[in-house]
Formats: structure tokens, C-alpha cells, sequence
């Protein structure tokens, strides 16, 4: 009887030790369900306490249970510009590869590599002297031939007289006139070759024919030059003014043609490869005559002054052409345009700060504004910034900036977009 007693005794002692090793894990699962709870469903006092701080932080914008805070705009009417994009080069007006007329030993380089030149400034010359011999030996000719000439019209006005008399014969004044004749195209002859002479003597002297940037030289004084030579004795280019040519999708022709019939000086932009420093503004020149049917394209050429050296020839360029400014339309930032499979859309935020999926209409976008052209009305509030959350008839909760870092009213600051003109 005792030996049972002893043995129900052990067995109770370790029942309760085996609770005692339980109860730190039970207490940790209480608490986690606990904390787990009053997580996921806050109390009443403390939601609403909260959504009161968060009201009084943004001014009373609506703030409430389960409002989602995003970032307004108000849709405003205004002016925007129509740009036309497109690739170019930069293309001198001129390229020029200066090359000797005459060939002869090259004396003299007037130029320093990379220098602006004049037209007309003397770059270069070539030994003279070979044309300088030349010149005189035609004026030596020259001098024959008039004192031949005047021996012949001396004696041909003696043969007129005796011809008068009878004492001669017809044939032989005939004779002595045309001898008189040929001196007189002899000196024709010899005004020619020392106009030949004079004019080799001046290519001697080689001046820039344009005004522009000479490049690397090609030929060092000293050396023999030819008028046969390909390379030339170096190549100028003018950069003021300078153009660009660029292409535009064959699509927008008519619009461009029908400015350029009536007159109107297109402006055009040019930037950078990454289109955020402007180099240089301009106005179209004109446009090719064919479409390039491989790409669908057609080739703009647009002059700009280059007063700074900006555009540099061959030098990558973005163009912008600006073929039309459409005025009085509604603009809201471009943020708040939103796609979906219903097509595109708008959140108007309502009065009770209720948000209503709007389809719209997007007209030309510039920058960060788009011109809405139906759909919506000036004055309407939109969603720029916080759509992500947001369903038709969803609360909100009104930030005091939009996106733009405009005033809550929508209202475009001085320069908040740069070519879309808002209305005053």
C-alpha cells in the first residue's frame, strides 16, 4: 500500500513539472494573439483621435476614416504649343576644300589651324616667279605683234591711196588688209595670254573664299601643290550661320507645308542628345522635295545664327519645331492622366471629398501639361499624385500642393511649364 502511495506521489510531481516548462509558452502565444488582435482593429477613439491629427496637419482637407491622401490640381485654361520632334545633323551652309589653281612650290601658310577667316583673306601662296616670266613673255609678244600691226596699217593706207591712183592693183591691197587683219587678231591672241599670265599670277595669292573655321592643315610649306591634288591644302567650314537638318514623320507634312505656304516662320529648337540643354533657336528654311520611303520620313532643313558656337558641324542634335500654339483649351498636369482598359481617365475629386473616375480626352501634352479636349471642365479638381489606391467614389484626403509644386487651386506658378503659356 505504501509502495502505491510513493509511486502516485512521483507521478504527480512530474505532471507538474511538465506544466511548469508549459506555461512560458502559453503565455507567449497569449500575447502575440493579443497584440495580433488589437493591431489589426484599432479602437474606435484612437481612429478617430488619429484622423483628427491627420486633418489638422493638412488644414481640414477632407480628412477622415479611411481616407487615402493624395496630391490635387485644378484644371485651368490656358495655351499650349504643338511641337513637332525629330533626329538631325548639324550641316555647315558651306564646306569648302581650298585647293591650288595653278601648281608650283607652296611658299607661304597664312593661317593657323582652327582659325575664323574672312572672306577674301589671304591664306596662302605659291611661288610667283614661274608666272611672273610668263606675264613678261607675253608682253614681249605682245609688243611685236602692235609694232607689226602698226607697220602694217601704215602701208596698207599707202596701197589705199595708190589704188586711187591706179598704180596698183586690187589684189594686192586686199592682201596687205587681211595681213592687217591677222596682226589685229595676233594682239587679241597676245591680250589673252597675258590675261592667262595676270590670272595665274593671282592664284598664286589663295584667299578664303567663304567666311568660316579653317580645319587641320593638309599641306605643309615647302611642298610641291598641283591643281590635280584631291586633298587640298585645307577645308573651311562656315558656322555663322549654320543649319540643321532633321527628319518628321511624313504624317505631319501638310501642317508644315501649309505654314510654309502662307508665309510663316516656323521656330525650332535645337538640344542636346539628352534633350535637356537647349543649344541654339532658329526657323525652318524649307523642306525636301520627296519622302524617304525606306523610313517614312521627310528631310527638314532649319537655320540657326550660331552667334555662340553652340551647333558644330556633323555635332548630334534633337530639333523641336514649333508648328502651332493652341490657345484657350483646358491643361492639368500630365500626372494626373491615367490608362486603363476603360481608356483614358481622370479621378475628379468631388465636393464631400469623394473621388469619380472621369473619361477624358487627351489633346497635345507638352512638358508637364496636357490639354484635355473633352471630358473635363475648368475649375475641376483632379488626382495628380496617390491614384495607385484610389476606386471610383473612394475617400480622400487633400494634400496643400500638387505635384508641380503648385497652389491647391491648381493655379500654374511663373514657369511651371516652359513652352505650354497658361492664361492669366
Amino acid at each position: 500500500m505504501n509502495e502505491i502511495i510513493t509511486s502516485t506521489t512521483a507521478s504527480q510531481k512530474t505532471r507538474s513539472q511538465r506544466v511548469m516548462h508549459r506555461w512560458p509558452w502559453l503565455l507567449l502565444v497569449v500575447l502575440v494573439s493579443v497584440g495580433t488582435y488589437f493591431y489589426s482593429n484599432p479602437s474606435d477613439g484612437n481612429a478617430q483621435s488619429a484622423s483628427q491629427g491627420t486633418g489638422g496637419k493638412h488644414g481640414g482637407g477632407g480628412a477622415g476614416k479611411g481616407a487615402t491622401p493624395v496630391v490635387a490640381a485644378t484644371a485651368k485654361t490656358g495655351d499650349i504649343d504643338v511641337y513637332l520632334n525629330g533626329l538631325g545633323a548639324v550641316t555647315p551652309r558651306s564646306t569648302v576644300t581650298v585647293k591650288a589653281h595653278v601648281d608650283g612650290e607652296l611658299m607661304k601658310v597664312l593661317f593657323s589651324e582652327g582659325q575664323m577667316v574672312k572672306e577674301g583673306q589671304l591664306i596662302a601662296e605659291i611661288d610667283p616667279r614661274p608666272y611672273q616670266v610668263l606675264l613678261e613673255q607675253a608682253a614681249g609678244q605682245m609688243a611685236h605683234d602692235q609694232a607689226l600691226l602698226k607697220n602694217g596699217q601704215v602701208d596698207l593706207e599707202r596701197y589705199r591711196t595708190l589704188f586711187k591712183q591706179d598704180s596698183i592693183a586690187e589684189q594686192q591691197l586686199t592682201t596687205q588688209d587681211t595681213l592687217v587683219r591677222q596682226y589685229e587678231g595676233q594682239i587679241k591672241i597676245d591680250r589673252g595670254q597675258i590675261d592667262s599670265a595676270k590670272l595665274q599670277l593671282t592664284y598664286c595669292h589663295i584667299t578664303s573664299p567663304v567666311n568660316g573655321r579653317v580645319g587641320l592643315r593638309q599641306v605643309d610649306p615647302g611642298n610641291i601643290v598641283h591643281a590635280a591634288d584631291v586633298t587640298g591644302i585645307v577645308i573651311i567650314t562656315q558656322l555663322q550661320p549654320i543649319t540643321v537638318v532633321f527628319s518628321i514623320p511624313e504624317d505631319n507634312i501638310p501642317g508644315v507645308m501649309q505654314k510654309l505656304q502662307k508665309g510663316i516662320k516656323l521656330p525650332v529648337d535645337t538640344f542636346d542628345r539628352s534633350q535637356k540643354t537647349k543649344l541654339a533657336s532658329g526657323s525652318l528654311l524649307t523642306v525636301d522635295n520627296q519622302i524617304d520611303p525606306s523610313t517614312g520620313t521627310v528631310k527638314l532643313k532649319a537655320q540657326f545664327a550660331n552667334g555662340d558656337y553652340a551647333l558644330f558641324p556633323s555635332q548630334f542634335v534633337n530639333a523641336r519645331l514649333r508648328l502651332d500654339t493652341k490657345q484657350g483649351v483646358i491643361l492639368i498636369p500630365s500626372a494626373g492622366v491615367q490608362h486603363g482598359s476603360q481608356g483614358t481617365y481622370v479621378y475628379v475629386i468631388k465636393p464631400n471629398h469623394s473621388v469619380a473616375l472621369r473619361p477624358v480626352r487627351v489633346g497635345v501634352t507638352e512638358g508637364d501639361y496636357s490639354s484635355i479636349d473633352a471630358g473635363l471642365a475648368a475649375g475641376e479638381a483632379i488626382v495628380v499624385d496617390g491614384t495607385d489606391k484610389l476606386r471610383d467614389g473612394s475617400k480622400v484626403q487633400i494634400s496643400s500642393k500638387d505635384a508641380a509644386g503648385a497652389p491647391a487651386d491648381g493655379s500654374h506658378p511663373h514657369g511651371a511649364h516652359g513652352h505650354g503659356k497658361a492664361a492669366a
